[in-house]
């Protein structure tokens, strides 16, 4: 099959979306496939069959930095639909009308339809925005043979939002790759090392892991322990001071950003891999990459998204905004080797639910049943 995959942002972040569209394509291509990635303003050059069909534009939405198009060549997206000939388009949603729906709109009646779904709202303004764009939307969804949700929230969202009924694909990760990650001989000793990943804002709750670790040290609670900040944003300054302030500077130190193949290394290092998100989650996928590295436990903060992969384990959530119950729980994890194995344990089984591989498949026998069924309808009706 030839499968385009549709995205209104760039390639050249490494965010969820991205590595969701990555992954799956490159295992389709591995396949037998051939894969190309129709997405906005996109530099990298290390990836076969990417269209840039826009200039994107900076934009905030919840609580996110992202790219937005602008108005794709409607003649450019025409010529590349007639050349490529697509067996299936695969659209990430929500999307833009000013490219992903021309692309929608440019399909043949031939072509397959489907897309991925994958928000939750983090405030009222975001849900009340999502329904705007629904609206301006409507006329290009009807085009959609099928639509996925990586996660039961997003489903919900999808539905209330949008008017979407979608079923539920979770979100995948390359168990192989992450599988090969090998952790830095320099954490390999006695010391309990806690590895918070992601980006320094507000919502990601870098800060209150802080706060936690500092009533933890109070206590004379942090003996033999490192606590690694991966990653990089605009609140790093202010994280920097609050570590220089309450003297945790021999505990807590900061990495900066991570490329691929580090962020796996520092995961595989993990006694206790800490994800402590306010919110705005659809599903988790950091979380089941620390599981495929091998982090020994994985701590994720009590919102609707990080429940879809943790909900099973409710004494690996916590309401990051209760630093008292955090506290208490990292202390249950450093103070406990068996605790962190038993979730371990439990971890390696959870995660082949998520395997590329699987889900891979799962959409291949979708695409392929979907095809079948559209080209017996156009037998029966010559």
């Amino acid at each position: 099959m030839k499968i385009g995959f549709v995205l209104d942002d760039s390639l050249d972040k490494s965010d969820g979306v991205q590595q969701y569209v990555l992954t799956l394509g490159q295992w389709f291509q591995a396949q037998g496939n051939q894969v190309h990635y129709l997405v906005g303003q996109t530099a990298r050059t290390d990836i076969a069959n990417v269209h840039s069909l826009s200039r994107n534009i900076q934009a905030r939405f919840n609580q996110n930095r992202m790219s937005t198009p602008l108005p794709a060549s409607k003649l450019a997206i025409k010529k590349l639909l007639a050349a490529e000939d697509f067996d299936v388009l695969h659209v990430q949603l929500p999307y833009s009308p000013l490219l992903a729906a021309r692309v929608i709109r440019g399909a043949t009646p031939k072509t397959l339809v489907v897309g991925t779904f994958h928000i939750v709202p983090y405030s009222k303004f975001e849900s009340a925005a999502a329904y705007t764009l629904g609206l301006v939307l409507k006329r290009s969804l009807k085009r959609f043979d099928a639509i996925y949700s990586v996660s039961e929230p997003a489903r919900i969202f999808a539905n209330h939002g949008f008017g979407i009924s979608s079923t539920v694909v979770p979100n995948v990760v390359n168990l192989a790759k992450y599988k090969n990650a090998k952790p830095f001989k320099r954490y390999d000793d006695d010391t309990v090392t806690i590895v918070f990943l992601g980006r320094l804002v507000e919502r990601k709750g870098c800060m209150l892991l802080l706060e936690a670790l500092e009533k933890l040290h109070k206590k004379n609670k942090l003996e033999r322990v490192r606590v690694l900040i991966c990653g990089k944003g605009p609140l790093q300054a202010t994280l920097e001071a609050y570590v220089r302030a309450k003297h945790l500077g021999h505990i807590v130190h900061f990495t900066g950003y991570l490329d691929e193949t580090s962020k796996a290394k520092y995961l595989s290092s993990a006694d206790i891999a800490i994800f402590p998100s306010t919110g705005g989650e659809s599903f988790g996928i950091v979380l089941i990459e620390a599981m495929a590295a091998g982090a020994r436990v994985v701590i994720g903060g009590d919102n609707i998204g990080y429940r879809s992969v943790l909900g099973q384990k409710p004494e690996q959530l916590v309401s990051p905004s209760d630093t008292g119950a955090l506290a208490k729980t990292l202390h249950h994890y450093i103070s406990s080797n068996r605790a962190r194995m038993q979730a371990y344990k439990w971890q390696q089984e959870h995660i082949r639910n998520f395997d590329v591989r699987v889900v891979g498949n799962h959409l291949l026998q979708e695409y392929e049943s979907m095809i079948a069924k559209r080209h017996n309808n156009t037998d029966n009706k010559e």
